[in-house]
């Protein structure tokens, strides 16, 4: 048995009818040229041939709720007929009819009595493509570790038949026998060692969290008094998906134009499309709207699961001219990075807890919807890769990250760069947010007027 470490565990805990705790992702793929008539048919029988789960996709909670008191994995009898699904789409299969079926797909909550995951195979998609809608809970597995897992997975030789699922992949983890067998004395080391750790990190959590709360622009003191919108309400179970993407190239572009990093170009394109959507809605704030930024963490132990901190960051909704807009974000970013890079990697787990901690206990309890909101939305951006990559020829089109959502908070915001385009997904709640496709819209009308602010010839798209 393998317990979950803190910050997975409370991802687990937070697991509530209204807000599953679970992350997935949409890939869509082109197939390989002269492929069969069957060739779906074959991907699915190899992707269901394989035995081979290690944890946490052959694992399952040792007590099948979100309220266990120290939650552990223990092995488990996987159904692949259960988790591998093959669905089709109604005529066209456009852009519409899968949004609407992989945002009814993730409303679903995961049987925390099963291993904690799902693939559905989609076929019917315009152009003859097909698409793969994969979601596992968050307390198994967080953003860069969903990366890397399809990094592993896919192929970037289009010529390389295999076709295994993503759950195949990783290491088996050791039988923990050895241990329980061992003295009391070297059973106690690791926890006693791991003890000292905690405590020799809080001053440097204490001068952290000090650094982060001076001056008039701490972003952190701001998080304090953040503006209550339509975006912090309780959320129903239900969700929309809206979906964009982004030229890399135009992105790098403004970003050279203004001496600010990429990432800092995209919380400005988001901020600009937010404050034209909630315009529309007339429920634009008078103060900027602040989004969490998560940032990864190495997972020292080489372990699956959750490794990760971050910070709040304005997002700029308040400000007309996109330049401004940029400017105030790469200010605040730049701060929040030096700040967090003189932290330990004990210190910043620590910090991860500490910032999670009121959303967990207000979610467990039911409350969090009515306590002050600490930001107004989660905004997370990641890597794939640089290169095209493949499932048995089929060549990956693009991914779009599909997030969860908080109890009173009703939108999450996730990017993922791959070759030469960054995807965006944005999960809303159903009944919050009218209309989410807009959003999507808007965001690439945003990168236009950003790359007018600076002056940026625009690249083919």
């Amino acid at each position: 048995m393998h317990h979950l470490n803190p910050v997975d565990a409370a991802f687990l805990r937070m697991e509530s009818s209204r807000s599953p705790m679970h992350v997935g992702a949409l890939m869509r793929f082109v197939p390989p040229p002269n492929a069969p008539p069957d060739f779906l048919q074959r991907l699915l029988a190899r992707m269901g041939e394989h035995p081979f789960l290690p944890e946490p996709f052959g694992w399952k909670l040792a007590r099948p709720t979100a309220s266990a008191l120290r939650p552990r994995w223990v092995a488990a009898k996987v159904d692949m007929d259960y988790h591998l699904r093959h669905s089709a789409l109604p005529y066209p299969g456009g852009e519409k009819e899968l949004g609407v079926l992989v945002a009814r797909l993730h409303s679903h909550p995961l049987d925390l009595s099963r291993p904690l995951w799902e693939a559905h195979v989609i076929e019917g998609l315009e152009g003859g493509g097909f698409a793969i809608y994969f979601k596992a809970h968050h307390c198994a597995i967080d953003g860069v570790g969903a990366m890397r897992m399809v990094q592993r997975w896919l192929s970037s030789n289009p010529h390389d038949t295999r076709a295994d699922g993503p759950w195949v992949l990783g290491q088996k983890v050791s039988a923990p026998t050895a241990v329980a067998n061992a003295p009391r004395w070297q059973r106690l080391k690791a926890p006693i060692r791991l003890a000292g750790e905690q405590v020799r990190s809080l001053g440097d959590l204490a001068r952290g969290v000090t650094r982060m709360l001076k001056g008039d622009d701490s972003p952190a003191r701001g998080s304090l008094s953040t503006t209550r919108s339509i975006l912090n309400v309780a959320v129903s179970p239900q969700r929309r998906l809206g979906t964009q993407r982004l030229s890399l190239p135009r992105l790098r572009a403004v970003a050279a134009a203004a001496d600010a990093s990429v990432n800092d170009v995209l919380l400005a394109v988001c901020g600009g499309a937010l404050r034209r959507y909630l315009s529309e809605l007339n429920a634009l704030p008078e103060h900027s709207l602040l989004g969490s930024v998560p940032m990864a963490l190495s997972r020292q132990d080489g372990k699956p699961g959750n490794a990760v901190a971050g910070f709040v960051c304005p997002l700029g909704t308040h400000l007309a001219d996109p330049k401004e807009r940029v400017a105030l974000i790469h200010r605040v970013t730049q701060r929040a990075k030096t700040e967090m890079s003189q932290m330990s990697h004990t210190a910043l787990n620590q910090l991860a807890l500490l910032g999670i901690s009121p959303l967990m206990l207000g979610q467990m309890i039911g409350v969090l919807p009515r306590l002050p909101p600490i930001f107004n939305m989660v905004v997370s951006n990641v890597v794939l890769s640089k290169t095209p990559l493949y499932l048995m020829g089929a060549r990956l089109e693009a991914m779009y990250p599909v997030s969860f959502l908080f109890d009173g908070y009703a939108l999450n915001i996730t990017l993922v760069g791959y070759c030469d385009h960054v995807a965006v997904g944005f999960l809303g709640c159903r009944n919050a947010l009218p209309r989410l496709q807009r959003l999507a819209v808007y965001t690439a009308e945003s990168m236009d007027e950003v790359e007018w602010a600076f002056g940026v010839l625009k690249a083919k798209r």
